[in-house]
């Protein structure tokens, strides 16, 4: 895990001191609203429906225990005593007081966190497979590249006031794509040309909202050394040609479709030019001093435990579902990345309370070398567990409300906060999710299903993921009243791809109907081993069509 110098310290805290004074002024009447509402969002403070709302940065989603047990306190002494953890890998208080606010900062910094850039239009929090650095598929770790990505963002002079907001995700794997970078402004692969030296893959324009759209590969490969010149190339291109009128235009995507790949990728090759083997190109001392914050921890040598976990599954049944939903196999004989869910039914998905963030630090602390992740399905991992003590974890798991084994199935829903918090949302999203989790909370059923990824968002900004699940669901307005559009198909995977809108849209207390529709034309349909995304593909729209409507209206 990085670990601050004592630049990034004196900044951090400089920065606290900064908006304490800001606060302090406008809460005397010294600044208007419209004077403090850009100096807020820099710190990461939104005004929601019922309270401020502050989203804190978790870097490429790495946490260590004390962070954790930080982030408890807070909730408790200035919050509700709980926090929600978003599809990008950061945690948001929902009820602190304005004035407050200087409080949570300081009391951030003191274990190195913060929530700078995590609002307005600047370069956003930049994510990566949750489980970067232990699975067996990555061709490098991405944390590194993560974090020089991190450093070279943060307060950077010609990216702070871009036309839009900006994200960037990493992804080390060739074979799978957890970080969803092809619906990123820019999507970074690690790849090798055939030499077998290290560099990325690029797409540029991906995206939600109101506009969904799959990243347009720019460049096949860019060497390791090039990746922050070329990243400065595109963000140069966007600042200077991204249309500023209009904000639901304003996004590089709308520039990347307006102008084509071919074109788009011509002018950054243009600007990229100027800047090429320039100062900001990476040396290797330079790569070396950040991946050095990212060497494996001191790992024991094991062996596959594999006797061992077969004879406890025998003994436990609820031991091996949990170990086949929940459970993934590591780089290193005889240890595990084990996912910690927060979808347990009757719980708002992603929420988190500090009475668990603390349980879940002592499991890091205890199992795991003291570090924890966040998922983009806004659950915690866990990933550098010995596959000896995974009984052990899980009767703790059980005890703190972790161990649901229902990860990547129907009831691991991705849900933003929705109507009950957001003041954007036009309908709620945790009372959808909370009905489906109840309808479908039957594991041997869900197990028959296999992989189903449900997404709901409460708005088109999309913050649920809704395009790219598997079924989407997004709530709308119809003269005051809230319903809910479905779609199907969408995956956020290598085959990326937008779900596409089924028809009108239902009444809330319709939704888990029409989900038991949907999932019964794929029990009916479905040919062997054949996944719930591939029976969509395979069949489209229509057979579930004509399920839904058939008496739905």
């Amino acid at each position: 895990m990085y670990v601050y110098d004592s630049f990034d310290q004196r900044v951090v805290d400089e920065r606290v001191a900064q908006f304490r004074e800001q606060t302090e002024r406008y809460l005397d009447g010294q600044l208007a609203e419209d004077e403090f509402l850009p100096l807020r969002l820099q710190n990461g403070l939104y005004v929601q429906r019922h309270a401020p709302m502050l989203r804190i940065a978790i870097p490429y989603g790495l946490l260590s225990s004390a962070k954790l047990n930080k982030l408890a306190e807070l909730t408790e002494t200035y919050d509700k005593g709980y926090a929600h953890f978003t599809t990008r890998q950061n945690v948001q208080f929902n009820w602190p007081a304005l004035e407050d606010v200087p409080d949570i900062l300081a009391g951030l910094a003191e274990v190195q966190m913060h929530a700078i850039q995590t609002s307005g239009n600047c370069i956003r929090n930049t994510t990566t497979d949750q489980f970067a650095g232990v699975l067996r598929d990555e061709i490098d770790d991405p944390r590194p590249w993560c974090e020089l990505i991190r450093q070279w963002s943060t307060f950077h002079p010609e990216f702070a006031f871009l036309p839009r907001k900006f994200k960037i995700a990493v992804n080390g794997s060739p074979s799978s794509d957890r970080a969803a970078v092809r619906f990123h402004d820019i999507g970074v692969e690690l790849n090798r040309n055939e030499a077998g030296e290290l560099g990325f893959r690029v797409y540029v324009g991906g995206g939600l909202g109101r506009t969904p759209l799959v990243g347009q590969l720019v460049r096949e490969f860019l060497p390791k050394e090039h990746l922050l010149t070329y990243l400065d190339a595109i963000l140069r291109v966007y600042n200077l040609q991204g249309r500023r009128d209009n904000k639901f235009k304003a996004r590089i995507k709308i520039l990347v479709k307006a102008l084509g790949v071919e074109e788009f990728t011509r002018r950054v090759e243009a600007e990229w030019a100027h800047l090429k083997d320039g100062p900001g190109t990476l040396t290797e001392a330079e790569i070396e001093r950040v991946a050095r914050h990212f060497v494996d921890p001191d790992y024991v040598e094991l062996d596959d435990a594999d006797a061992l976990l077969e004879e406890q599954k025998a003994q436990h049944p609820g031991f091996a579902r949990w170990l086949d939903r929940n459970v993934y196999l590591h780089k290193r004989p005889g240890y595990a990345a084990v996912t910690l869910s927060l979808k347990k039914v009757g719980y708002a998905p992603g929420d988190c309370t500090a009475h668990q963030m603390r349980a879940s630090a002592k499991l890091a602390d205890a199992y795991s070398f003291g570090e924890l992740r966040v998922s983009h399905e806004q659950n915690l991992i866990l990933a550098d567990v010995r596959q000896d003590q995974l009984l052990d974890l899980w009767y703790q798991a059980k005890e703190y409300g972790f161990a649901t084994p229902n990860i990547g199935t129907l009831t691991d829903v991705i849900c933003c906060p929705g109507g009950d918090y957001c003041a954007l949302a036009n309908a709620k999203s945790i009372p959808i999710a909370e009905s489906i989790q109840a309808r479908f909370d039957d594991l041997d059923y869900l197990y028959d299903l296999g992989d189903v990824d449900l997404n709901i968002s409460g708005c088109m900004n999309a913050c649920g993921h809704h395009h790219i699940g598997n079924i989407g669901i997004l709530g709308v307005d119809k003269k005051g009243e809230e319903f809910y559009q479905i779609s199907l198909g969408g995956d956020s995977g290598l085959n990326a791809r937008v779900g596409k809108i089924v028809g009108p849209s239902f009444k809330a207390d319709q939704v888990p109907d029409v989900v038991e529709k949907i999932v019964q034309v794929y029990v009916d349909r479905r040919r062997e081993d054949e996944p719930f995304i591939d029976t969509v593909e395979r069949l489209g729209l229509d057979p579930f069509k004509e399920r839904i409507y058939a008496t739905s209206h």
